[in-house]
């Protein structure tokens, strides 16, 4: 299975780097956010045909039971706020008819690695701005409770895949809970050792087969 690996810094795979070297699997760092990410595969992606595209980093959490270091693989990932404001209310891209903000995994017809299925499934939002008062992640959880993670990249990197048609999943592990901003409490080491351990393992499965 041809497979791409898609990251938005080189920081969260440096550890995997000699495992996708050896095992021959590709990998592209897009930068951060949203439209560094979506340039940055579709230029890469012209031309090119890949049977899956993995897209692995971390993330903040939302429920205060997960433990830092957790893997989970996100289902449905969306673009948050995307839309309009019409006094108190805000209006959804897709109520809007302009497009969706919603955007899916899309898995592959061929079964994947035992690592894949082995991880649990969560919903995720993507956001320009990551959140950090009290009131802005109380709204949130309101709307959406707290089975949800936040990442700056994970619906753009489901957008370009669906818009090319390429089965795509997105694996992240937890570096923080998402709180009123205190960077005390987060483990950025813990979530990279983590996920490349998951990573690892599942490229080395994946080329083994």
């Amino acid at each position: 299975m041809k497979t791409l690996v898609v990251a938005a810094t080189e920081l969260e795979i440096a550890e995997s780097i000699p495992t996708l070297v050896e095992t021959k699997t590709d990998y592209l760092i897009t930068g951060v956010g949203m439209v560094a990410t979506a340039f940055s595969m579709g230029q890469y992606l012209s031309g090119k045909s890949y049977d899956l595209l993995i897209n692995v980093g971390i993330a903040g959490t939302f429920n205060p039971y997960h433990k830092l270091g957790s893997i989970f693989k996100v289902k449905t990932d969306r673009v948050y706020q995307f839309g309009a404001e019409s006094d108190q209310e805000f209006i959804p891209i897709d109520t809007l008819g302009f497009g969706s903000s919603v955007f899916f995994e899309s898995l592959p017809n061929t079964t994947l690695p035992s690592e894949f299925y082995d991880i649990p499934y969560i919903d995720a939002i993507t956001v320009n701005k990551v959140h950090g008062s009290d009131s802005s992640v109380s709204k949130i959880m309101d709307e959406y409770g707290i089975s949800l993670l936040e990442s700056m990249e994970g619906a753009a990197f489901f957008y370009a895949a669906n818009k090319l048609r390429i089965p795509c999943v997105q694996i992240r592990s937890i570096s923080n809970l998402v709180e009123k901003r205190n960077i005390e409490n987060w483990n950025i080491p813990l979530a990279l050792k983590e996920l490349n351990i998951w990573l690892q393992s599942y490229v080395r499965t994946l080329n083994a087969g």
